[in-house]
This record gives C-alpha cells, sequence and structure tokens, in this order.
C-alpha cells in the first residue's frame, strides 16, 4: 500500500469502532457488545476504510482486531443487514458483497501483522474476519461458526472458500463450510486455525504481548513476509523463488539489515528502524 495521500486529513473518530494506537501498535475493537458486536453496513465500510487509512501510516507496525464483551463477533447484523438485503436488486446486492470482500482483502493487504484476539462467537463475518488475520490468539471459550449455509448462502463468502483450505487443509474446509457447524478451541487448535491457545480470559492480553514482539521487530521484514505470504499461495514455484529473490535483494540494501550486522558484530541487540 503506497503511503501518498490526498488532501483529505485522516479520520479523526470512528463512529462503529474504538481505535487505539501506542508506540506502533494499534488495537481495533469492534464495539457493540449489547449485539456481539454484529457488523452492520457502516462497520463493514469503517473497517475498510480504517485498514486503508493505517495501511498508509508508516508508524502503524502491528494490529491487534477483538471485540468488546461476551465474543468476538456474531457476523453481519441479522436485522440490519439480512432484512434489508431482502429489498436490494442485485446491482446493489453486488455492491455490498464485494465491499466485504474488500475489508478481508484489507487484512490481508495491509503491511504489517494483523493478530485477531478471540474469546466466545466468532461466527459468520467474524469467522472469516478472524481467518484473514495473520495470527489467531484465542481463549478456551472461542469457538468458530461458518454459518452462510445455515442462512441459504454459499459457504464461500468474503474469499473463505479460498483461506481456509489454506489454513486448516481442504477436508477440515469443506466440513465448515459446508455444515456450518461451530468448532470450539480445543479442535480448532487442533486443526490449526488457532495460532496460539490462551488461559481463559488472557487472549487480548496474549495478543497485545504478540502486536508489541512485532511492532518492536524489523517492520519491514514482516511486511514482506507478510507480502509473499499472500501473494505465493497461488504462484508457480519458478515464480515463487523469483519473488522471493528480488524480494531478498532489495531488504539487503536495507538499514536493517545491516544494523543485524553492527548488532551481531557488538554484541548487542538489534536497534530495528523498520527501513
Amino acid at each position: 500500500m503506497s503511503p501518498f495521500t490526498g488532501s483529505a486529513a485522516p479520520t479523526p473518530d470512528w463512529r462503529h469502532l474504538r481505535v487505539e494506537t501506542t508506540d506502533g501498535v494499534a488495537t481495533v475493537t469492534l464495539a457493540r457488545p449489547d449485539r456481539l458486536n454484529a457488523l452492520t453496513f457502516e462497520a463493514y465500510a469503517d473497517l475498510r476504510d480504517l485498514l486503508a487509512e493505517l495501511s498508509r501510516r508508516r508508524s502503524v507496525r502491528a494490529l491487534v482486531l477483538a471485540g468488546e464483551g461476551r465474543g468476538f463477533c456474531s457476523g453481519g447484523d441479522v436485522d440490519e443487514i439480512i432484512g434489508a438485503t431482502l429489498s436490494m436488486d442485485t446491482a446493489t446486492l453486488l455492491d455490498f458483497n464485494r465491499m466485504t470482500g474488500q475489508v478481508v482483502r484489507a487484512v490481508r493487504e495491509c503491511p504489517f501483522p494483523v493478530i485477531a484476539a478471540l474469546h466466545g462467537v466468532a461466527a459468520g463475518a467474524g469467522a472469516v474476519l478472524a481467518l484473514a488475520a495473520d495470527f489467531r490468539v484465542a481463549d478456551p471459550s472461542a469457538r468458530f461458526a461458518f454459518l452462510f449455509t445455515r442462512v441459504g448462502l454459499s459457504g464461500g463468502d468474503m474469499g473463505a472458500a479460498y483461506l481456509l483450505p489454506r489454513v486448516v487443509g481442504l477436508g477440515h474446509a469443506t466440513r465448515l463450510l459446508m455444515l456450518g457447524e461451530p468448532v470450539g478451541a480445543p479442535e480448532a487448535e487442533r486443526i490449526g486455525l488457532i495460532s496460539e491457545l490462551t488461559e481463559e480470559g488472557r487472549a487480548d492480553e496474549a495478543a497485545q504481548a504478540l502486536a508489541r514482539r512485532l511492532a518492536d521487530g524489523p517492520a519491514l521484514a514482516h511486511a514482506q513476509t507478510k507480502a509473499l505470504l499472500t501473494a505465493e499461495l497461488d504462484m508457480p514455484l519458478a515464480a515463487a523463488v523469483e519473488l522471493d529473490a528480488s524480494t531478498q535483494a532489495l531488504l539487503m540494501t536495507g538499514e536493517d539489515y545491516a544494523e543485524f550486522h553492527a548488532a551481531f558484530t557488538e554484541k548487542r541487540p538489534p536497534k530495528w528502524q523498520g527501513r
């Protein structure tokens, strides 16, 4: 994502999200606890636009996506979205579905690691948001449910049919997307859907600790690693190793690479600059 901006100033307040940034770590909290953080049209759009803004800030080096209250996110709001979509024409429905996909693309394409801090339910769109993150840190109460077929829609919503097989394999992905049955934290960890399983109530704390570790590390190396992981998912090997070679050659001209050598020689920790 290009850091160059136009004349518009950064958005100071987000109506549907709580956003805090401290020393390179942005924490974005879904904040509708009375509705289990169900997403509205405006919340989707805010997430899309916020991630684009944060991606242009070189100061953000890691992001934690969390949910307030009893769960992470129960998906799209049944009353505000499903009810409204019943009266939309096809063109408007396509615009809406493209927007939800843009949110997932923004999570995958932003130049910093995204950590989903999970407790309670991550259902429907909430499960896909967690799936799109680079890390999923969850406590034992977490449960995933890809509920799209339960409402008569394809399980391949918001890129789920692309991402989930690449995380858990085709067999598990078929079961989860076709049947829409909930998967608790122990099974989610077993099949690779959870990156780290914490003690009860410790997911937010562990996610912040991981974000701090990432933010204090070589940010440019992290950004390029994430970009390669996404770009190479469906590349042939020859193209992938050529892209790896080009990326490494560029990073070898960077300040962080030289700083590692200086720190190693002087027997001290590196002072990463993200350049």
